[in-house]
């Protein structure tokens, strides 16, 4: 067991910032859609314009993250030398696309359909250029297991950025309103402009990222600048697959709310234009954030650690258990989030315009969880050198992705697009395992997990329309579904855990 204790106390480390990052998202959530700060079209530029920056975010990057680990968990002495031309080549690459970037800004806005906004684009080149160039030395952490470092710097971002929104949208905003401290208006001039509105999301996040600049300045500095291609070609070679299978993944995820105000017919709901619905399916998407962090949380530190247990005779046990308990873990979440979303809303959704969208919330979080179970599904063709595997998966369900989307969002609406998104997850599980079965055979419990998730879809059923004429009542008896299923999942894991040591 030391090993999945060395594997969690990491996670719990990188999950920290994760964490706080997302519950620091869920304040700001509540925050945009209120209508005091965001309306619910402009949350739906928001929404829209992230979904891009994470599919740029992947092509910046080109799958490099994931070759560091790989070269320098081989190099015997020569990490530096990988270190210094990974992160040349990257800088190389990111001056040349974010160019390309702010010299389409024009067209780009237009086929968004915000004319005369090329500002947006601005923002957005310099915001996934500094998220790139510091994504290296944040991989050199981790690889280091600096993880209270990295924890530390993400932290920070994550703070100064919220601050931000509140200066800007909250306390500038009022001020310039006049509905407090007008005294202070000459002064906020020089920072705030008043036909500004949304534009401070994207300022405020750009300036915390500024930040990163110089938190990381000690391990940009380790950093020569070399290319290498004697060093670099195997990397690219190992990277290129992967580059396709993280942007076929990321295009899965974000192709709904890139591109559901061209696909959804127009006034397809009576109550709100294509730009409002893509807001409203945005803030519920965000309800799904908790088993998100989780994932991300894993990822950062699994991936390190699958690593570096390929080369132990027990990798394929260790393997097959985190696969389990992960999913456990995820049913859990998937249950605690479901079945307390009228308490979530409250807090987190204040604009009842948002709760027209919460039944495609659980749809999500099973999802995410599919999702999380690939990453574990997916690390042997990355043991193994055989990426293009990841490649074949994710291009494969980025073409179901658009399929189902043009397909289902018409008839549907964003429940069309939460119930591909589910269905795609699925098959790319499906697909990593049988695919691994053959070529990297690992004992997976899958029908133990089977259990587990029937046992926990039939508590979902049953809690979601377990109904009581007191609202109070009501929540409670949702409470006894996730009580079961803790108490089934402590009675089938309780040796195993060693529970039952004297």
């Amino acid at each position: 067991m030391s090993k999945f204790k060395q594997l969690a106390g990491e996670t719990a480390i990188y999950g920290l910032s994760s964490i706080i990052g997302k519950a620091i998202n869920f304040i700001l959530v509540p925050f945009y859609t209120s209508t005091a700060i965001l309306n619910v079209e402009e949350y739906g530029v928001v929404t829209e314009l992230y979904s891009y920056v994470a599919v740029l975010n992947v092509l910046y990057l080109y799958g490099m993250e994931t070759a560091y680990f790989r070269f320098t968990s081989r190099a015997a002495n020569g990490e530096k030398e990988i270190y210094s031309n990974v992160f040349s080549s990257i800088l190389f690459t990111t001056a040349i696309l974010t160019i390309l970037l702010i010299s389409s800004a024009t067209p780009i806005v237009n086929w968004l359909e915000f004319q005369g906004q090329e500002r947006y684009v601005y923002w957005f080149a310099a915001i996934i250029a500094i998220d790139s160039l510091m994504a290296i030395p944040f991989v050199k952490l981790r690889f280091e297991r600096k993880a209270k470092q990295f924890a530390t710097y993400k932290l920070i971002n994550i703070f100064l950025n919220l601050g931000l929104n509140l200066f800007f949208l909250y306390f500038c905003k009022n001020v310039w309103s006049g509905h407090f401290l007008p005294e202070l208006k000459g002064v906020i001039s020089y920072v705030y402009n008043p036909e500004y509105n949304v534009e401070y999301v994207f300022i405020s996040n750009l300036i915390a990222n500024a930040c990163y600049l110089l938190l990381l300045y000690g391990v940009i500095k380790k950093a020569r600048l070399v290319i290498n291609f004697v060093v670099l070609k195997p990397m690219l070679i190992y990277a290129f697959p992967l580059l396709l299978s993280q942007l076929a993944g990321n295009f899965n995820e974000m192709f709904s709310r890139m591109m559901l105000k061209k696909i959804l017919p127009d006034g397809f709901y009576s109550d709100y234009n294509n730009q409002e619905a893509l807001g409203i399916f945005g803030a519920c998407y965000k309800m799904s954030m908790i088993m998100t962090l989780a994932i991300q949380a894993f990822r950062y530190a699994a991936e390190p650690f699958f690593f570096r247990e390929s080369n132990s005779s027990d990798s394929k046990n260790t393997y097959a258990n985190v696969f389990l308990y992960f999913g456990i873990f995820g049913l859990f979440s998937v249950l605690a989030i479901s079945l307390n979303l009228d308490i979530i809303k409250l807090v987190v959704l204040r604009n009842e315009a948002y709760w027209t969208a919460l039944n495609v919330v659980p749809v999500l979080l099973l999802a995410s969880l599919f999702l999380g179970l690939y990453y574990n599904l997916s690390i042997w063709f990355k043991i193994e050198d055989k990426t293009y595997f990841g490649a074949i998966i994710s291009v494969s369900a980025a073409i179901i992705t658009i399929v189902m989307n043009l397909i289902l969002i018409p008839k549907f609406g964003y429940e069309g697009s939460a119930y591909t998104t589910l269905s795609v997850y699925i098959f790319m599980c499906l697909f990593a395992y049988f695919s691994g079965q053959k070529h990297f055979p690992i004992k997976y419990n899958i029908k133990k997990f089977g259990v587990y998730f029937a046992l926990a879809i039939a508590l979902l059923v049953a809690g979601w329309y377990w109904e009581h004429d007191s609202p109070y009542v009501s929540q409670l008896l949702k409470e006894i579904p996730i009580l079961v299923f803790v108490l089934a999942v402590f009675i089938g894991e309780y040796k195993n855990l060693g529970f039952n040591k004297n």
